[in-house]
């Protein structure tokens, strides 16, 4: 089932155009990760899934509903966002996530808001934690309540830009393998910004690669090449295949840096 649908969207900061006729579809129980450099557009475009930006001309569509045309507390019910980053606030861990039951909320919680945020609380191993202040928690613990957060909202549509920033090696993938299992459980669509590429690669089904504000490749592992890294990146890079994943390792030598680092520094020490 086809739950994200973008079509030819183009956006603009003043005069720069910064997403410049990007499409692209994705599926229910499915983790797409968007890849590129830095000031390509990556931010942007969720901002714009999340219509947080509109866009100069072009659709998004969530389960066939555009999102420009439907109010706010709707579109909450069908987009959960996760920040990069997040205000902390002197909240407790269960009123955080709670607050994510206002799309679905009458004149006050129901029991069912209740439950429900309990439920995702504990499932995401943050029980004994519900009754702590977030300006008190772990940062990798205050990243599960984000998340928490936004499953609570009950989208069909999960967004997180980039939820791996700023961890440690294991916390990030404590953090992906969350997002996985949510993902399962649930049966979201899921899109992220992600900046490692064999993080994403570990944990995603398709990826979106972003240069100077165009899709330049999008799909499965396949789309992982020497030749988009290069196109993408503009760095010389090995693609292997590790036990079943995909890992790209940047060749020591680039060449092309030559004139900001000096020749063979960062290379392999000569005899």
């Amino acid at each position: 089932m086809t739950v994200l649908e973008v079509e030819d969207l183009h956006f603009s900061y003043e005069s720069k155009e910064v997403l410049k006729g990007v499409s692209l579809r994705a599926e229910k129980n499915e983790i797409v990760s968007i890849l590129g450099p830095n000031g390509v557009g990556k931010t942007t475009l969720l901002r714009c899934i999340c219509n947080m930006h509109r866009p100069d001309s072009g659709t998004v569509r969530v389960c066939g509903s555009d999102l420009s045309a439907i109010p706010s507390k709707e579109m909450a019910k069908l987009v959960g966002y996760v920040p990069q980053k997040a205000d902390v606030t002197r909240t407790t861990v269960f009123d955080s996530v709670l607050i994510g039951r206002r799309p679905h909320m009458g004149m006050a919680f129901s029991d069912r808001d209740l439950e429900i945020a309990w439920n995702v609380i504990e499932s995401l191993g943050l029980g004994d934690k519900s009754l702590d202040f977030v300006d008190e928690i772990s940062g990798g613990e205050f990243q599960k309540v984000q998340i928490a957060r936004a499953i609570a909202q009950e989208p069909e549509l999960l967004v997180l830009d980039e939820p791996s920033n700023n961890l440690d090696i294991a916390n990030q993938h404590i953090t992906m393998r969350m997002i996985e299992h949510v993902v399962r459980e649930h049966g979201l669509c899921t899109v992220m910004t992600m900046h490692d590429i064999n993080l994403a690669a570990y944990y995603s089904d398709k990826f979106v690669f972003v240069k100077d504000g165009m899709i330049a490749a999008f799909g499965g592992r396949e789309v992982i090449t020497p030749e988009i890294i290069r196109e993408v990146y503009g760095i010389e890079a090995d693609v292997i295949d590790h036990g079943g994943q995909t890992v790209v390792i940047p060749c020591r030598e680039q060449p092309q840096y030559d004139d900001i680092v000096g020749p063979g520094v960062g290379g392999r020490r000569r005899k």
